[in-house]
């Protein structure tokens, strides 16, 4: 109440107040109303003078603004008010009805609105639209008259949009608008202005509704009673609104208390709010923060608004006392505070509340107490900056009058209490023992910190935090040392207890400490409250005292209490940095917009036209252009010219020009394969998440941000990759359309294409979808909690498309995340695993160069290290005199946001430096030097090229209106200088394309010799050697990639009080870059400076630089120097100085007037650093000198006196001063492009910036790194360890993933454990790298090999080899039978020769078999065999696999489940262990075998009735015949394949039933029963289990013939005679995988004419066949050939051959009984088999029109077997010729078995034994009864001693060896008197132990031919227990 009703009862008033008290009762249920007369008689006793209402004519807008939201809230207080859920179904976007209909003056100001009579047209304001009016319409009888008086209580109103009527109740009406209020709804808050028509008929804001007199209202705002805005935020206060306020009266005055604290506290919610940012910037609302909280009582954040009243709440409760303020009792949380209406702000940069305020600490204690502190008016005007007053401990006082002057945060209290709450990683020490930091200490601490700030430093919370922490750790080292063993980080030992800081001393010692500062640190010590402190500091600034002071530190310590403290910060430049910190990123953009709409700006531009002497710029720049029109431009723009008119004459061209097409660099494909290594490793993993076995091919969609630039950037990416015609996605004529279906860009359209990608990934379960989420940092808000649905569409998109249940469930989808800054996707609730992170690598690794690649990375650590000493010219900069006279005009227009203020700055230096260079010399005293530098080298690049390629600026202005204005401004200033053809400026807009001029494109086109006529660039890599200034807008780079030509990174204009780790790094991203690895990059230095020389037109420019280089270089010690040459404070002083000290060789020829002595003086500079530098960069260094003086025309003196000056040095260092100067002149026309691919671009930062990037924290990181990561995410907790130094990337997750968690309004929020034991998502990846690194190449190869992997799994590598010795075949004309015949036809078969050769071409290292057919060519041609091929690898080839494939144990597909007894049905374990024993008289013992027999598979077995014993294996007919059934038994053997043995043949055998048979060895039988758990198995005696296939096939075979028996047994008293039960059994290798056959078309004329086909047939096909053979029983062995591709028609003119079979045979085990495989052996015992059964006169049958396909299979078979010593378990490499030793020698045995190290040796040393064999191949070795393989270049003849045998007639051969192995008593000397020998021929006699071979001498009569001595005797090196061989050895006498 304003004075002038100060005890008196006016009418009018006193009916307001019964109305509204009146109106207060209806609408409340629980509270008591206050009485009436004790509101209009307020607290007399609290008038205070200095809020009497003074003069404000000053700022009739903020008093207007006040005005408008005092309203009748002092009327009744925010009654806890709960919003009524809307209706089901119902809109509820701001801005619109609840019937869908758009409310927003904007959008329908033009339309036609029916208003009934009686009705206006009102302005609702929406809490949530600060920018908006909703239009509606109102019964005036309930709106006020013009005095504010008469209105009707109650509302009537209707709705415009949908014309709904009848609205009784605000409240009503509030929600059917959607205002969304968490307060009591009240038409005199929300109903602001009155709506009318202007003079085109639109419908524009009005006047203002006056609801209260305007006497009255124009008072009220400076008083302390009851009109203040206490539970509401004063819509011009922006962010001072972030005050304590009052607690409410309790709803329930029987509450228990501290009901509300317990509530507070539960969830922690300061430390969970946003008081995480590094500048106080947190962006989050409180409405998101009160809904994840689930608080069962709402509080209320102390930060609401800044209090113009300090008195009790408007309306007073019972009992209720100011002097005891209750923080017990429950807040109502206003959620939505009243936000600005900017169109009366002239408080301009704090016009709208940040987020951080909302949130305050919900729980805090500070309530306002005490009396209050008056603000004094006009603060802002005199003080050029709001002060930003932080709240420390205790109470803190109200603040009333000019309060839209001062800001107030509870970010410092929040951190003080985080820090005194000791972290859960702490708990573990104690309680007890361990306290935490006291409020004393913390202040303390606090002002020793504010002590050494810089004048030019801003205070970091982070840092304030990690001093608390390093102080606690410092102070209990001993305790914690207790507890844990090593301390992660070292701290000074503490000597004893240190004693703790008594309240008493507090201020003493707070003042001691600032004593030193130069009172940049006031502290103000108060005896009874803060309020006294605060007006004390409030009056000084206000005298001007505090000018210095940037820090005043206000301190309440009394002995009984506990401290009050706050700290506000009176810095000009701190204060405006923290205000405008506190903006959001979105409150930022609105701010500067609403700057510029309305014309706030325009005092600057005046500003600066005052500046310049000679009148305006603009003029100037007109009357320059009036002058200058033709001339300048025929001498600026001959440079861009000149290249066409050169082309055309066909002289010199740059031919420096090349745009990098697409191509992989080494660390892509390491990063590609570390991606599929992860996606293998998920596919392995037991969890099933991923069955790469099931997908055919691969199909990706890649997701950008909304950038137009970034998109068509990926496109460009992907369509020179060629990844869509390798995946097959894609024909040979690719268009941009189909492209462009594989790139979604996440915009309001991605929606419709998305669904698409899922349809897609429905639709094809056998392709595997990868969703690629590239720069996956950019909009991580959650899609629940999206704060401003309705003005961006994309706001949360990635988390409603890439976290929708489709995408989540889809098993064939696979997520991958890519980013250069993946920290806020690594918090405590992330979605991806920390094993499905993938970094990229480092390309060091203990100094070795891990990744040869021949261009150096340039990132944030390399530029980071150019500004430390040592290095000459740092590539980090910040422009001093830019930062000067910013910061001077910051206090000039405080009310400016410094984003417009710095941006105007820049662009007058830029404006003022493009003419400078143009010849107005004189405005090189408006712009700085390194501006200059900028424009001079921009501008004159294009003329050092013959072909006018030139440089890139990128200037970044985030603010898009802001861009606008700039480019406006250059673009005009370039056209007035006539420089419009000498380079292009472009402005980067996100949401659009780039636009240049036609000139620029034509030349683009030349360059890149591109002839379409409609072609555009459409990203920035095509603007490769385009000279132009690239205006780079929008809030976050999203992913641009910038050309090799960019030369200067200018990013003075980033928003550097947004300090968060992932907005700097990303800005700095943008100059990340790729330099030839040839330059010195070790040194960038000298190439930098010298380099960039030569591109100015004067090297003065860089005078500052040379002497920080000297600095940096000689004086390393000195501190000061060395921060000077980091810093490259180029400027000395200030602006002028710096400028005056610019030398004017910079203006064209015509203007230039320089000394002789300037130019030596810095050439002297120059050379001495050369001197100091490295020798070799002398001649890189001196091009800018004659540069400069070949441009001047008054240059002869100047030359003389440098080259004379040059001399000296260069005599010494062996270099004329001749040839030096003629090497300069040739390099002047090198092409500047060219040098700025070879060296990083320079990069200009902020101050402010440029000192946290450049300064490192105590672990030796930069500070940027310890930073907030991401502004949606927070610290879990103050008390956290710092990052380390050597923290890898992998460390550095984990530790983001302990130390932070996301805010609501993240997307991962909600990802917690609800009953689950893991919250990752298994199918989701992170790939994060370095920006511009080529992380997007990487994916696509990525793509590539993973796409190749799937094919490799859908293929195999078969053996793919020409038959051997096929010359030694009979090439006779007789044919057998016809190429088209199906059937062998018996008696012609048994006509044709036995051909003994091998030619199956594994045998390709194994002897010849002779025979009679040989001819003696073969000699010749066996000698010409490969010999230096014999050991290499095998030639395969790869074959897609055919639908009648055999499978290993990783095929899964739905048919062969059952098969594979995956069924449910057929459980693992149901399967039976039987034995089975038969005896064998060789062996002379009972075998005992052990079958395993699922239950699926019992019905081909035969069990005795009680017993359940198996008797025998069911046998069908020959006679039977059906086509769904295989009558052979098929019999595998193998081993050390249970997973890639190809057991499978479901899809082979084509469904068919057949017996198929295991053969394993005990020891893995069950490992075979894991994998293979439906299979039958037959598993070997123990006594087996080290020998070899010679075994198993020995064992296969004596068990069919067993069962044979039993089966003609068993079915002979069936009635069925023994010669009609099948006798077959197949024998097949575990990698045969295909079988194919050959279809033959004999319809040509002649009967010889046919041809024929190759086909992938089922093996049931095949084997039908076979079985179908008329008299099949006749044949013993049946095989087919090895398939080749380079298989002949010779090969098959004859379809059936009688030769030798491998690999896949059908044994007749009836007419072979009698014939044994020789179980000893280990290697080629078929061709051993093969032999002894044609000797035995059987008949083998190979079908040539059949071939088998063999799998190569890298593990197991042969390679099973490890021949290592048996002393030694270390694994050493024993060679063949230790295999054998003389016996009773010490010679080291060997674990493994002696027939194996026999026929090892054999094939590699046998020459040993038989000299005269070797390449003899005329007189074989005779052989006895077997085939041992003596080696490639030795031949053997078989023979068998078995009577009635087979034998070739060896009439005509005399032989040079005799091998007798292990002969039995078939052997006799006669038989062996029939052979004849050459003299000198060698024996071998091989027996089991040394007196069989003494018997075998002695009963072979051997003696009589043989000489035998006693040394030569051998044995295999085998130990006595391990039965080794023993060999004899003599010569033929």
């Amino acid at each position: 109440m304003g004075n002038s009703y100060a005890g008196q009862l006016k009418t009018t008033r006193f009916e307001e107040v019964l109305h509204n008290s009146i109106e207060a009762s209806l609408r409340s249920n629980n509270l008591v109303p206050r009485p009436i007369f004790s509101q209009l008689y307020l607290e007399a006793e609290q008038q205070l003078s200095s809020l009497e209402a003074g003069s404000r004519a000053d700022n009739e807008e903020e008093e207007e603004e006040e005005e408008e939201e005092e309203g009748s809230e002092s009327s009744s207080p925010p009654v806890s008010y709960q919003v009524k859920p809307p209706p089901e179904g119902c809109c509820t976007t701001d801005g619109f009805c609840q019937a869908g209909k758009d409310l927003r003056l904007v959008s329908i100001s033009n339309e036609h609105i029916e208003v009934p009579s009686g009705f206006l047209l009102v302005g609702a304001k929406s809490p949530n639209l600060p920018d908006h009016l909703l239009v509606c319409a109102v019964d005036k009888r309930f709106l006020p008259d013009d005095n504010g008086r008469n209105a009707l209580l109650g509302f009537s109103g209707n709705c415009v949009g949908c014309g709904k009527k009848g609205f009784c109740y605000f409240t009503e009406f509030s929600n059917h608008i959607n205002l969304k209020l968490t307060t009591q709804p009240k038409k005199q808050k929300h109903l602001k202005y009155y709506l009318v028509r202007n003079a085109q008929g639109a419908l524009t804001k009005g006047s203002v509704i006056c609801w209260k007199g305007a006497e009255f209202r124009g008072r009220q705002s400076s008083t302390s009673t009851c009109s203040s805005t206490l539970f509401q935020l004063p819509e011009s206060s922006g962010l001072s609104g972030s005050t304590s306020s009052e607690p409410l009266p309790p709803a329930n005055p029987s509450a228990p208390a501290g009901t509300q604290q317990t509530a507070a506290a539960i969830d922690h919610i300061p430390s969970t709010a946003a008081f995480s940012s590094a500048v106080y910037n947190g962006k989050e609302s409180p409405k998101q923060q009160l809904m994840k909280n689930n608080l069962s009582a709402l509080t209320r954040p102390s930060v609401l608004g800044t209090l113009t009243n300090s008195g009790p709440p408007k309306k007073r409760h019972k009992g209720w006392s100011p002097e005891s303020p209750s923080s017990t009792e429950t807040w109502n949380l206003q959620l939505n505070p009243q936000t600005s209406n900017r169109i009366k702000n002239d408080g301009g940069s704090l016009s709208s509340l940040p987020h951080s305020a909302l949130v305050g600490p919900a729980s805090s204690p500070m309530v306002g107490s005490g009396e209050p502190v008056s603000v004094p008016d006009n603060l802002l005007k005199i003080c050029k900056a709001k002060p930003v007053i932080f709240k420390g401990h205790g109470n803190f006082p109200y603040l009333c009058g000019n309060i839209n002057d001062v800001i107030v945060s509870p970010l410092l209290y929040t951190c003080y209490r985080n820090s005194q709450s000791l972290s859960r990683a702490y708990e573990q020490y104690g309680a007890s023992t361990i306290q935490p930091i006291s409020e004393e200490m913390q202040l303390l601490l606090t002002v020793y910190y504010l002590v050494q700030l810089a004048a030019d430093q801003v205070p970091l919370i982070e840092d304030l935090e990690q001093i608390f922490m390093r102080s606690w750790r410092e102070s209990h080292l001993c305790e914690i040392r207790q507890y844990q063993q090593a301390v992660p980080q070292p701290f000074p030992q503490v000597p004893g207890q240190i004693t703790p800081v008594t309240s008493a001393q507090l201020p003493w010692l707070a003042g001691l400490a600032a004593s030193s500062c130069n009172d940049s640190v006031h502290i103000i010590e108060c005896s009874y409250s803060l309020a006294e402190g605060l007006s004390e500091m409030f009056k000084l600034l206000m005298e001007g005292k505090l000018i210095k002071t940037n820090y005043v530190v206000i301190i309440c310590a009394s002995r009984n209490r506990a401290i009050d403290s706050c700290i506000v910060i009176t810095g000009k430049y701190q204060a405006r940095v923290l205000s405008e910190s506190m903006l959001s990123p979105s409150d930022y953009q609105k701010e500067v917009n609403y700057q510029l709409v309305t014309g706030k700006v325009e005092t600057l531009g005046s500003f600066f036209s005052t500046l310049c002497p000679e009148g305006d710029i603009d003029l100037l720049l007109e009357k320059f252009h009036q002058e200058n029109q033709g001339h300048i431009s025929s001498s600026l723009s001959a440079s861009v010219n000149k290249p066409t008119a050169v082309n055309g004459a066909g002289t010199a061209v740059c031919t420096s020009y090349e745009i990098e097409r697409h191509q992989i660099r080494p660390f892509q494909l390491a990063v590609a394969q570390k991606l599929l290594s992860h996606i293998c490793s998920i596919a392995d993993s037991s969890t099933q998440n991923l069955d790469l076995g099931s997908f055919e091919k691969i199909d990706f969609l890649i997701c950008v941000p909304p950038s137009e630039v970034t998109y068509q950037q990926t496109l460009f990416h992907l369509w020179h990759s060629g990844i869509l015609l390798e995946l097959g996605l894609e024909k040979e004529h690719l268009t941009k359309q189909r492209v462009e279906q594989y790139v979604m860009k996440l915009d309001a359209e991605a929606q419709i294409k998305f669904k698409i990608f899922l349809q897609n990934s429905m639709q094809n379960p056998h392709t595997l979808f990868v969703l690629i989420h590239d720069h996956a940092h950019w909009d991580l808000m959650s899609a629940v909690h999206s704060l401003y649905p309705q003005t961006e569409l994309s706001t949360g998109l990635v988390d409603r498309l890439l976290n929708c249940r489709e995408v989540k469930e889809a098993p064939n989808i696979v997520t991958l995340h890519v980013t250069s800054f993946p920290y806020a996707l690594q918090t405590q609730h992330t979605h991806i695993s920390p094993y499905n992170e993938i970094h990229w690598p480092s390309s060091y690794s203990n100094g070795v160069d891990l990744y040869h690649e021949n261009k150096k990375y340039f990132g944030l650590s390399e530029f980071i290290e150019s500004t430390l000493s040592g290095h000459s010219i740092p590539l980090l900069r910040y422009d001093s005199s830019f930062e000067t006279m910013a910061m001077a005009l910051g206090k000039r227009f405080p009310r400016l946001h410094s984003a417009v203020i710095r941006t105007f700055v820049l662009i007058q230096h830029y404006s003022a430096a493009m003419m400078a260079v143009c010849g107005l010399s004189q405005m090189k005293n408006y712009t700085s030097v390194e501006t200059l530098e900028i424009t001079q080298n921009l501008i004159n690049s294009s003329r050092q090229c013959p072909s006018g390629h030139g440089l890139m600026v990128v200037l970044r202005i985030p603010c898009i209106p802001l861009a606008a204005v700039a480019y406006e401004r250059l673009y005009n200033v370039r056209e007035r200088l006539a420089l419009e053809d000498n380079f292009e400026i472009i402005l980067g807009n996100p949401n659009s394309g780039i636009t240049i001029g036609k000139h620029f494109v034509e030349q683009l086109k030349i360059w890149q010799k591109i002839e379409d006529v409609d072609w555009r660039p459409q990203t920035y890599l095509e603007l490769e050697g385009l000279p132009c200034i690239l205006i780079f807008s929008g809030m976050d780079p999203q992913g641009e990639s910038l050309p090799r030509s960019l030369r200067y990174c200018d990013l003075r204009l980033i928003n550097s009080s947004s300090l968060v780790r992932t907005s700097l790094e990303q800005e700095l991203g943008l100059a990340a870059y790729f330099v030839s690895s040839e330059i010195h990059t070790e040194k960038p230095v000298v190439n930098d400076v010298l380099e960039s020389d030569p591109e100015k037109l004067s090297s003065t420019d860089n005078e500052d630089e040379e002497i920080a280089t000297e600095g940096s270089t000689s004086e390393k010690r000195s501190p000061m120097k060395r921060e000077r040459s980091r810093s490259h404070d180029s400027a000395s002083s200030s602006l002028s100085s710096k400028a005056s000290t610019f030398c004017t060789e910079s203006s064209p020829p015509q203007a230039l007037s320089s000394s002789t002595e300037e130019t030596t003086n810095t050439y002297e500079r120059q050379k001495q650093k050369v001197d100091k530098g490295a020798q070799t960069a002398i001649s890189k260094h001196l091009p800018p000198v004659t540069e400069q003086l070949d441009m001047k025309q008054n240059m002869k003196s100047t030359q003389v006196s440098i080259t004379s000056s040059s001399s000296p040095p260069f005599s010494s260092s062996s270099f004329s001063s001749a040839p030096t100067h003629n090497s300069y002149i040739l390099q002047t026309s090198q092409c500047s492009m060219t040098k700025a691919s070879k060296q990083p671009p320079i990069v200009f930062l902020p101050k402010l910036v440029y000192d946290i990037i450049t300064s490192t924290d105590s672990s030796g990181l930069p500070k940027s790194s310890s930073l907030l990561p991401y502004h949606s995410v927070m610290w879990a907790s103050s008390f956290r360890p710092l990052m380390s130094k050597m923290m890898t990337c992998t460390e550095q997750s984990l530790y983001y993933r302990q130390w932070t968690v996301p805010k609501p309004i993240h997307m991962d929020y909600n990802n917690r454990n609800e009953g689950r034991m893991d919250t990752f998502h298994p199918r989701r990846l992170l790939l994060s790298g370095p920006p511009q690194i080529g992380k997007t190449g990487a994916y696509l190869q990525f793509l590539s090999i993973l796409s190749r992997m799937l094919i490799r799994l859908t293929e195999v590598d078969v053996y793919d080899e020409e038959e051997i010795n096929i010359n030694m075949k009979e090439e006779s004309d007789q044919y057998y039978h016809q190429p088209g015949d199906m059937w062998p036809d018996l008696e012609s078969f048994k006509k044709m020769p036995f051909d003994y050769t091998i030619h199956d071409p594994k045998y390709e290292d194994a002897s010849l078999i002779c025979s009679k057919l040989q001819t003696i060519d073969s000699e010749d041609s066996s000698m010409s065999r490969r010999q230096e091929d014999t050991y290499t690898c095998r030639q395969t080839t790869r074959m897609r696999l055919s639908k009648y494939a055999a499978y290993n144990t990783y095929h899964h597909c739905e048919q062969c489940h059952q098969y594979m007894g995956f069924n449910p049905r057929y459980q693992i374990y149901e399967s039976t262990l039987h034995a089975f024993a038969f005896s064998y008289s060789m062996l002379g013992e009972e075998i005992q075998l052990h079958f395993i027999i699922p239950k699926s598979k019992e019905h081909h077995f035969v069990f005795s009735q009680p017993g359940r014993q198996l008797e025998s294996m069911r046998l069908p007919l020959v006679t039977d015949k059906s086509e769904d059934y295989i009558k052979s038994p098929t019999f595998t053997p193998t081993t050390g394949r249970h997973e890639h043995g190809l057991f499978n043949l479901y899809h082979a055998m084509d469904g068919a039933s057949h017996l198929h048979v295991l053969v394993v060895k005990e020891y893995e039988m069950a490992i075979y029963k894991k994998y293979w758990p439906n299979h039958i198995m037959l598993v070997l005696p123990s006594i087996f289990n080290s020998a070899g296939v010679g075994a198993a096939h020995f064992l296969i075979k004596e068990l069919s013939y067993h069962n044979l028996e039993l089966e003609r047994n068993r079915q002979e008293e069936l009635g069925i005679k023994p010669q009609d039960i099948w006798p077959f059994i197949v024998i097949s290798d575990d990698s045969c995988v295909m079988w194919n056959a050959v279809e033959v078309d004999c319809s040509g004329d002649r009967k010889s004419d046919y041809t024929w086909t190759e086909r992938n047939v089922s093996l049931k096909q095949i084997l039908q066949h076979i079985e179908a053979t008329p008299n099949v029983t006749h044949y013993a062995l049946i095989g087919m050939r090895k398939w080749s591709s380079k298989t002949n028609s010779a090969e098959i003119k004859e379809p059936f051959s009688c030769c030798h079979v491998h690999d896949f045979i059908m044994l007749n085990v009836d007419l072979t009984q009698n014939v044994q495989y020789n179980q000893n052996r280990f290697t080629c015992d078929d061709v051993d088999f093969n032999l002894r059964v044609h000797s035995a006169g059987l008949l083998i049958c190979r079908f040539n029109h059949f071939s088998v396909m063999k799998k190569q299979i890298a593990v197991g078979g042969q390679r099973s077997f490890h021949i290592k010593s048996k002393v030694s378990d270390t694994p050493v490499s024993i060679s063949p010729a230790q295999y054998i030793c003389a016996p009773d020698s010490k010679h080291t045995f060997l674990a493994a078995p002696a027939q194996l190290l026999l026929e090892k040796y054999l094939q590699y040393h046998s020459h040993r034994f038989f000299p005269l064999s070797l390449k003899n191949y005329s007189n074989p070795v005779l052989s006895v009864d077997c085939y041992l393989n003596l080696g490639p270049q030795i031949s053997v003849c078989y023979v068998s001693s078995r009577p009635h045998s087979l034998n070739i007639s060896s009439s005509g051969l005399t032989f040079s060896g005799l091998l007798l192995y292990l002969c039995d008593s078939f052997v006799v000397a006669s038989f062996l008197k029939k052979f004849h020998f050459l003299k000198g021929a060698t024996l071998c006699v091989i027996c089991q132990d040394r007196n069989s071979l003494r018997q075998t001498v002695v009963r072979l009569e051997l003696e009589d031919e043989w000489q035998f001595r006693l040394r030569d005797e051998f044995q295999t090196a085998n130990a006595k227990e391990d039965r080794p061989l023993f060999f004899l050895t003599g010569r033929h006498i």
